[in-house]
């Protein structure tokens, strides 16, 4: 019979062996700061896991910071950076990145079945699922058509309609284009008159989504995902695309590599994996329903998505939209 404190040196190197598993594991890893929701993203990192053997460490954001945190979380780590790829869920972020030479230039097989509308022509960023944004109505307080959303706008009190606060995500990236298509001085003359006639600003795309599928507000502005989301529930919502100068506004999830990375062939290899058409039609197919900007099979597609397809085609091209979102920023900031 082995003596205890045979046993307990065996449990002790176990134990050992088992830290510097681990402790290998997260210095091996690939680390990715993702500001998609995790709820989808989790999925497609583990599936990148097992197809490549690559162990990935994620980095979520709050849904209310959600994007905006993570931009600024790698501006702060430049010089000693922390973060190999990011995944963010829209562009303009991605954009300050690359301004401020945080990113590193990539164009894989990936980049070239991408519209040029949808990507750094530098290759810095590539984007991929988008997501429209959408007017949500409930169907039970009022008429779901362009002519009733525009009589809503109108009246004195605006507390039927509800928009998420605008310096995060996608109403950022949102509220930019208006900065750029009204003009400054239009586009603060447009947030002071809401504000006055009391429309809800509220935490994220995901409570404005909940507040009209309560029947709490009328109408609301969110992103596909999260209409989808409510839809499934049972929610009595439908959805007109939203455009702006004559393009729809397709948000398109982002990938760059952060520059200074380590892990330079790794991060490669998660961005070949999520621009692929693989990865497009698995968000296509799952709830959010994300719409592919690549070709894919479209047979594959849910019919949901297949009808999305022609509005993500008329997406503005947001790349143009990088100097309005840090001047239009400046003013909301100044709001608070």
């Amino acid at each position: 019979m082995r003596s205890p404190a045979l046993l307990l040196a065996a449990l002790a190197a176990l134990l050992c062996l088992a830290w510097l598993s681990i402790a290998r594991r997260s210095r091996d890893a690939l680390v990715v700061y993702c500001a998609h929701d995790l709820v989808f993203a989790q999925d497609i990192l583990d599936g990148f896991e097992r197809e490549t053997g690559i162990p990935v460490v994620v980095v979520g954001d709050t849904e209310a910071t959600k994007s905006l945190g993570l931009v600024q979380r790698i501006l702060r780590e430049q010089r000693h950076p922390q973060c190999d790829v990011f995944w963010n869920n829209q562009t303009l972020g991605t954009m300050q990145l690359a301004e401020a030479g945080a990113l590193e230039s990539y164009r894989g097989p990936g980049f070239d079945r991408i519209p040029d509308q949808y990507k750094d022509p530098d290759g810095l960023w590539t984007g991929f699922a988008g997501r429209l944004r959408v007017w949500i109505v409930n169907q039970q307080q009022m008429e779901v058509s362009p002519a009733a959303i525009e009589q809503a706008l109108q009246a004195d009190d605006l507390s039927g309609f509800c928009l998420a606060q605008p310096i995060y995500g996608t109403t950022l990236s949102h509220c930019s284009v208006l900065w750029n298509d009204l003009g400054p001085e239009g586009f603060e003359q447009w947030y002071l008159d809401l504000q006055s006639r009391h429309a809800r600003f509220v935490p994220g795309n995901a409570t404005v989504k909940n507040l009209v599928a309560a029947g709490v507000c009328n109408f609301g502005w969110t992103d596909t995902d999260d209409f989808f989301v409510g839809l499934d529930a049972g929610a009595p919502v439908a959805m007109l695309p939203i455009e702006v100068a004559d393009h729809t506004l397709c948000l398109p999830n982002s990938v760059a590599i952060v520059n200074g990375t380590s892990r330079r062939v790794e991060a490669e290899r998660l961005v070949d994996y999520l621009l692929s058409e693989q990865v497009e039609l698995r968000l296509a197919q799952s709830e959010s329903r994300q719409i592919p900007l690549g070709p894919v099979d479209e047979s594959q597609l849910p019919d949901q998505v297949r009808e999305l397809l022609p509005f993500a085609e008329r997406g503005i091209d947001i790349g143009h939209y990088s100097a309005a979102r840090q001047a239009c920023l400046g003013w909301l900031l100044e709001q608070e």
